[in-house]
């Protein structure tokens, strides 16, 4: 399964190196994991971390990206070898790309999703919530979001749908607060959406949570044989991952809902974040590690997806999806349906 084959590096200082057909972890000389080759389709770094020469060359002889984000979870490199995939859906990704039309229409898709899986976080918060002005914020909060969906339709440019888009992220956000059980809101109640850096311990959670499907979203893209360079919603810049971005929009919900379950049952708490000169907040030591363990495992859960008859682990989806979105490219559908989470 195409669920774990991710190696998530979050111990500071930690050596990675080739040893024969394995990748191996040391700190201080002393081996902490070993890992045969053929078992890994990415290696992630986080923080101080760093790689010997002869293990570079040898992922990217066998296809392995090896993926340098900071200790927040901020992209810094990607190391891969030389580019597969299919020319032809390539170029008619460029193609696509510059109809406006089309563009319009799957950046569309990929904001409804995003809004959709947002609403449906505060309308399950809704239902569980003990106190009844908990209740009535996100229930307004969900109604607003609802009021979202139907202007996206409306929308006759991208610049007009990332202005609706920026307004139900702001509203959500607001609301979110109140997913948060009341005795920790003041050390994890979110103010807003900060980052680059994030400016308080839900947005450093979120933040880490958000570069790792981001890395998940990327290698499907490349999976799938498409130009991660080169989205719809986003906009084109030098080193940005545009389509990947545009495709971890409908996935921004899911950290979601795994950040507030950490948080709400005591998997984390404030101790776990280190508040920086100038109001920088970060995600610290083994509370990192405790992460990606929760966000794999969260991968492996089983779903239901609307045009599959059978349950999909959670891992595989960017993988589906990126697949659909492909087949969009291609002219074989009539537009890009986004994964909504039930």
């Amino acid at each position: 399964m195409q669920l774990l084959n991710t190696l998530y590096v979050t111990l500071p200082e930690s050596y990675l190196r080739l040893d024969n057909n394995t990748l191996r972890v040391e700190i201080d000389r002393e081996a902490r994991l070993q890992v045969p080759l053929h078992h890994l389709g990415s290696v992630v770094c986080f923080g101080h971390v760093s790689v010997s020469l002869p293990l570079m060359h040898r992922l990217a002889d066998e296809g392995i990206a090896l993926v340098l984000l900071d200790a927040n979870g901020r992209f810094r490199a990607r190391l891969e070898g030389a580019v597969s995939g299919n020319v032809l859906l390539r170029q008619a990704q460029h193609r696509k790309a510059g109809i406006a039309t089309f563009a319009l229409a799957t950046a569309q898709a990929c904001i409804a999703g995003k809004i959709k899986n947002a609403r449906s976080v505060l309308q399950r918060g809704a239902r569980d919530a003990k106190d009844p002005a908990d209740e009535a914020a996100l229930s307004r909060g969900a109604d607003d979001l609802a009021a979202s969906l139907r202007a996206l339709p409306a929308s006759p440019d991208l610049d007009t749908l990332r202005g609706v888009e920026g307004d139900a992220a702001r509203k959500y956000f607001a609301a979110l607060n109140y997913l948060v059980r009341a005795d920790l809101r003041e050390h994890f109640g979110p103010d807003g959406r900060s980052r680059r850096p994030p400016r308080d311990r839900m947005n450093a959670l979120l933040s880490f949570l958000y570069a790792m499907w981001m890395n998940d979203c990327r290698s499907a893209i490349e999976a799938a044989g498409l130009d991660p360079q080169i989205g719809f919603l986003h906009t084109v810049r030098p080193g940005r991952a545009a389509l990947a971005l545009d495709l971890m929009e409908e996935f921004r919900p899911l950290a979601d809902r795994l950040a507030l379950t950490m948080v709400n049952r005591g998997q984390l708490d404030r101790g776990d974040f280190v508040v920086r000169e100038g109001g920088a907040v970060s995600l610290e030591g083994d509370a990192r590690k405790a992460v990606v363990v929760a966000f794999q495992e969260r991968k492996q859960e089983p779903l239901t997806h609307a045009l599959l008859a059978q349950p999909v682990p959670l891992g595989l989806v960017p993988l589906v999806q990126a697949r659909l979105l492909a087949r969009a490219i291609r002219g074989e559908t009539e537009g890009y349906l986004p994964f909504v989470y039930k």
